[in-house]
């Protein structure tokens, strides 16, 4: 089948120079998300109409290499821009008709539509709206049939109290939607051509047209505005978070979370006010997260806690563990079972064996570090030379002191101790004391300087 989606407007009201198809709604460019959609139908043909800042959209889908660009480099209308992309439309019996501002239209919603146009027929989105105001209405007969579509502007005052709107979003059977488009004219208020007279054609032809309603009435939703984004957000929020607690997880506030990606939950996970996810987050059983953390790209074992403030992006954490408050985890961090990583204290690359802790003040990069260790605060691993990263690798079993700084590459062997203040270049031996301090003087006579006194 053809999907043919129409992303060409500038979206003036945006007051924004990136393309409004490109601006986001849960983490996502509105037209990925249509596509994404789109995607789930087997083997479909997918053209996206383009117009304003056509360059910048074909470059933020230069990852897709199946999907088709038509241009429409002027914006005469809906029935204008499908005009401009009929000979891109590939052989198929159906043609699906999305939009790249409409981001949250769900997969399920339009498998009625297409199943019309498998049949012969014309399949139409509707919505049934108390206050229709500024939208297409649905034209019936007295036998309920739908005759055609009249717009807002071009409504007389009986058609304007009709409450069945139109939504934009049909699908037809290709051969006649090529045919109808090239009839369409623009004698009408806007002197624009509407993909909407279509049905009035497919009703002249005989072809019956089937309605559809979508399973939620945010999915035919538009965003011409940051407000209307803004609003958009909200409610996809909200539908994300009732449905994570229909799982089963316990949202402290369900009003106040901002899922951007996807979060798969076990049993009796529990998330705290004003949290981020990004990427793809797992929660294992039992898992708790604090207040305000950002969890991107993050594997969390059952049973561990996240205490708040804590950022966690490309990190796996074990079982048991304790994270935070004021904790980050940066890419390649890999903590092991019943790990405790406190406030302020940074992991990156690197990986820390069951039991080991890091409590305070601390900075871990390109390190493995085994069981049982204990690192004090202040402590960082010196591993970046200007040029080149290098390893610490610190073994089971060892204690290192606060203040510590450790100058990569070095190893300290099992069961070592290094003194609060050393810091360590060569390599410290196994369940030895390893301290590296300068003698400690006092000065008898010294004064501090004093600032003189101004006139």
């Amino acid at each position: 089948m053809n999907i043919l989606i129409l992303a060409a407007g500038k979206g003036t009201r945006m007051k924004s120079a990136l393309p409004k198809v490109l601006h986001a709604v849960g983490g996502q460019s509105m037209l990925s998300r249509v596509l994404d959609t789109s995607s789930q139908f087997a083997d479909p043909n997918i053209v996206v109409v383009v117009g304003h800042g056509a360059e910048e959209v074909r470059r933020h889908l230069s990852d897709s290499e199946a999907i088709r660009f038509a241009l429409q480099s002027e914006q005469l209308g809906t029935g204008h821009a499908v005009r401009c992309a009929i000979d891109s439309l590939a052989d198929h019996p159906v043609t699906l008709i999305l939009y790249g501002d409409v981001p949250l239209i769900q997969f399920e919603s339009l498998q009625p539509l297409v199943q019309a146009a498998l049949q012969g027929q014309v399949g139409l989105l509707t919505l049934s709206m108390a206050n229709p105001q500024g939208y297409g209405r649905i034209l019936r007969d007295s036998d309920g049939a739908v005759i055609g579509i009249v717009e807002q502007k071009d409504a007389t005052a009986e058609q304007q109290a009709i409450t069945e709107i139109n939504t934009g979003i049909l699908a037809c059977p290709t051969s006649d939607l090529k045919n109808w488009v090239g009839k369409l004219g623009n004698s009408n208020a806007q002197g624009e051509y509407y993909l909407t007279d279509i049905i009035a054609m497919a009703h002249a032809d005989g072809l019956l047209v089937r309605t559809a309603q979508a399973g939620y009435g945010w999915e035919v939703s538009g965003v011409n505005s940051r407000v209307q984004q803004a609003e958009l957000e909200r409610v996809w929020q909200l539908h994300q978070a009732e449905k994570l607690m229909a799982e089963g997880v316990q949202l402290l506030d369900p009003a106040r979370i901002d899922l951007r990606g996807t979060v798969q939950c076990g049993a009796d996970v529990v998330i705290d006010v004003g949290c981020v996810f990004q990427g793809q987050v797992t929660l294992g059983d039992g898992v708790s997260i604090g207040p305000y953390c950002v969890l991107n790209n993050v594997s969390i074992a059952a049973g561990t806690r996240v205490e708040a403030y804590s950022h966690l992006a490309d990190a796996t954490v074990g079982e048991n563990a304790v994270i935070g408050p004021y904790a980050r985890l940066r890419p390649g961090a890999k903590l092991g079972d019943e790990v405790h990583i406190g406030n302020f204290v940074e992991v990156k690359n690197a990986s820390i064996a069951r039991q080991s802790k890091a409590n305070h003040l601390a900075y871990i990069g390109d390190a493995e570090i085994g069981e049982r260790v204990n690192v004090g605060a202040g402590t960082i691993t010196c591993n970046y030379d200007g040029a080149n990263k290098h390893l610490t690798v610190i073994e089971d079993d060892v204690f290192i002191g606060s203040d510590t700084q450790l100058v990569a590459p070095v190893t300290v062997k099992k069961g070592a101790t290094l003194g609060a203040g050393t810091t360590l270049t060569k390599d410290a031996p196994a369940g030895a004391l390893t301290v590296s301090r300068s003698k400690q003087i006092t000065i008898e006579g010294w004064k501090r300087p004093v600032k003189s006194t101004k006139k």
